[in-house]
C-alpha cells in the first residue's frame, strides 16, 4: 500500500513547481497523486480527471504506450529510470521535449507497489528542435543496449550528426556525456542487480552489465554508489 499522506506531501511541494510534472502511480499504472503542471499537460482542469487513469486514457497512444513500458521496467524490474529525453504534450496539444525520472516505491514488506516521478520541462518545440529525436534515439540506445559495447561514432553517424554536435547536445540537454550516460546506465543495473540478488558472483554482474575489467567495474562502482560491489552486497544482506 502506498503512504497517501506522504505522497500528499511532496504533491503539495510540487504544485508550486510550473516547469516540472510530478505523479505517483501504482501497480496497475494508474495515476494516484499529481501536481497542478500534470494536469495542465494532460490538457485537463483538475485533478479528479486524471487521478485513477492511465496514460493510455490521457495521451495519445504512441506516446501512452511508450510510458507504459517504462513504467513497467521501473515496477517489474526495479530498475530507475533517470534523465529519459522523451516528447510530451504541451497545453495547446503541441509537442515537446521533457526530461523524466521514474523510481519505484516499496511497501513495507519490501515489494514494489507502484512508482513516483517527474517528468522537467525543457520548453523545446519539437518542431523548432529536430535534433532532439536523434538524440533521443541515441539516448534509447545507450539505456537499452548499454551491455553491449557501444560504439557513439556509428550512432552519431547514423543519426545524421557529428560526434561533437552529439557531445554538445549531450551536454546541454543531460548536463553530462553520451559516455558518462552509458556508464551510469551500466552502475544503475549493477546496483539493482545486487539488490534483487546480493548473493551473487561481482564478476557475473561485471559482465552482465557490459564490463569485461572486473576491476575498473569495481572502482567505477564505488564511485558512483560509496562502496564497492562486495561492500554493497553485504550491506543489501543485513537490511534483508
Amino acid at each position: 500500500m502506498i503512504d497517501t499522506i506522504g505522497t500528499e506531501a511532496v504533491e503539495a511541494m510540487f504544485d508550486a513547481l510550473d516547469d516540472i510534472a510530478f505523479f505517483v502511480k501504482d501497480r496497475d499504472g494508474r495515476y494516484l497523486s499529481i501536481n497542478r503542471t500534470m494536469v495542465r499537460r494532460c490538457g485537463v482542469r483538475h485533478k479528479s480527471d486524471v487521478l485513477g487513469k492511465t496514460a493510455l486514457e490521457l495521451f495519445p497512444r504512441a506516446l501512452a504506450e511508450t510510458y507504459l513500458a517504462q513504467d513497467r521496467k521501473v515496477i517489474d524490474q526495479g530498475a530507475p529510470i533517470d534523465k529519459q529525453l522523451e516528447l510530451h504534450i504541451y497545453p495547446g496539444r503541441s509537442r515537446g521535449w521533457c526530461i523524466t525520472k521514474k523510481v519505484p516505491l516499496f511497501g513495507t514488506d519490501g515489494a514494489i507497489v507502484g512508482l513516483i516521478g517527474t517528468s522537467q520541462d525543457l520548453g523545446l518545440l519539437d518542431d523548432l528542435h529536430p535534433a532532439y529525436r536523434q538524440i533521443a534515439r541515441i539516448a534509447q540506445h545507450i539505456s537499452e543496449h548499454y551491455r553491449h559495447n557501444i560504439s557513439l561514432a556509428a550512432l552519431a553517424e547514423e543519426a545524421g550528426l557529428s560526434l561533437s554536435r552529439v557531445e554538445r547536445l549531450f551536454q546541454k540537454v543531460f548536463q553530462h556525456s553520451p559516455r558518462q550516460l552509458l556508464v551510469q546506465c551500466r552502475l544503475s543495473a549493477a546496483r539493482a542487480l545486487i539488490e534483487r540478488n546480493p548473493a551473487a558472483k561481482i564478476a557475473d554482474i561485471a559482465y552482465e552489465c557490459g564490463y569485461t575489467d572486473h576491476s575498473a567495474f569495481s572502482r567505477q562502482f564505488k564511485s558512483y554508489v560509496g562502496m564497492s560491489p562486495t561492500e554493497y552486497g553485504m550491506h543489501m544482506k543485513k537490511s534483508a
